[in-house]
């Protein structure tokens, strides 16, 4: 692994920082193979409950992909069959929380719509330029933004790639806690260590029923989540839980 995309473990959470800050966190297709290589290797990781992302630098969290190694993709197919990091993110069974501040652009934008929970500094900028390049997001963009904030809302900033500040974007759905920019990576350490502090077990079931509702039915929606339940309660926790209550104290789950 390069220093470009870093992996730090502590007290559970697991630190991915793109870590190119003179390009803005601009992700190269070398970026890409080292992330989803860490990517992949997390959800096996014991040592990890929560996953934080976030850029390296006062300046960006990810401008998206840089736009030179954009350009060395020898055909349309060499670049159909790119690693698409924004996926590597959203395939990640444990939650997943984004530090947002400054540019968060294109394929940077994609990433923190993969995670789960976004914390975004108040001069955060996000946008997707992609059309005024002559292209369509290829990260997830046209899919999820309507899903988090409407048809018309997508199709606004995917059709004039005009980038909103974060007031608008926590308006709007887009970021779930909007912090002054000094204390962004403070408040985004004490989410991901409340949740941390869960059962393992109960916290990527959360994950894995509220995925399931955005590809499911009602009803199917409904058995997962009882089969997420049943396989809570089958490890376990549910009984520490209830006991740490009864005695009021702190739970201690299992790792």
């Amino acid at each position: 692994m390069t220093e470009e995309v870093t992996f730090t473990v502590a007290n559970f959470v697991g630190e991915i920082m793109l870590n190119r800050p003179q390009k803005h966190n601009a992700m190269t297709p070398k970026m890409a193979a080292e992330l989803q290589a860490i990517c992949a290797a997390v959800d096996a990781d014991d040592a990890v409950s929560v996953v934080l992302v976030k850029g390296a630098g006062e300046r960006a969290f990810s401008s998206g992909s840089d736009l030179n190694s954009l350009a060395e993709y020898p055909s349309a197919w060499a670049f159909r069959n790119r690693v698409i990091y924004e996926s590597a993110i959203r395939n990640i069974k444990k939650p997943v929380i984004a530090a947002l501040k400054g540019w968060v652009l294109g394929g940077g934008a994609e990433m923190a719509m993969a995670a789960d929970i976004r914390v975004a500094g108040r001069s955060m900028k996000l946008g997707f330029p992609e059309v005024t390049r002559g292209w369509v997001g290829g990260g997830g963009a046209s899919q999820m933004l309507p899903r988090i904030i409407g048809y018309g809302q997508a199709m606004r900033l995917l059709l004039t790639g005009e980038p909103i500040d974060g007031e608008e974007a926590y308006r709007l759905g887009l970021v779930e806690f909007l912090v002054d920019d000094a204390n962004l990576e403070s408040e985004a350490r004490a989410l991901c260590a409340k949740i941390a502090g869960y059962s393992p077990v109960a916290s990527q079931s959360v994950k894995a029923a509220v995925r399931m509702a955005l590809s499911s039915t009602l009803e199917a929606g409904l058995r997962y989540e009882n089969e997420m339940n049943t396989l809570c309660f089958s490890a376990g926790d549910h009984l520490e839980g209830i006991n740490a209550f009864r005695e009021g104290r702190s739970a201690e789950f299992k790792r």
